[in-house]
């Protein structure tokens, strides 16, 4: 009888350790899986707005389709069909589309 409790409380101290080595396996799958592949892909979009130019052809964040006629600071022109002009800060830029325009072209 004493013999099943020392057994019993052996096991108790185990369960524990092994406890903490899953949390810390499933925070790393968390980390490799999740947080780690949206921080990249932050970075990219904002190398990739920090690396637009004149002439670009963009999509913005509400689906405007232009290409960028003027730079100004943290804002652009963007120059859409029959010569509408409409500006918008940088932040709005969704996605490059000059590979897919020229393309078309």
């Amino acid at each position: 009888m004493v013999s099943a409790i020392l057994l019993q409380a052996q096991t108790g101290g185990s369960s524990s350790w092994s406890f903490y080595v899953m949390m810390g396996g499933m925070i790393l799958v968390f980390y490799f899986f999740m947080i780690r592949p949206q921080q990249k892909k932050a970075k990219d979009a904002k190398k990739f707005i920090d690396e637009i130019k004149k002439g670009d052809y963009v999509v913005t964040i509400g689906g405007a389709h232009g290409e960028v006629a003027e730079m100004e600071g943290d804002t652009f022109i963007l120059e859409v069909e029959k010569g509408g002009r409409i500006r918008f800060n940088k932040s709005a830029i969704s996605m490059e589309a000059t590979k897919v325009a020229a393309g078309k072209k």
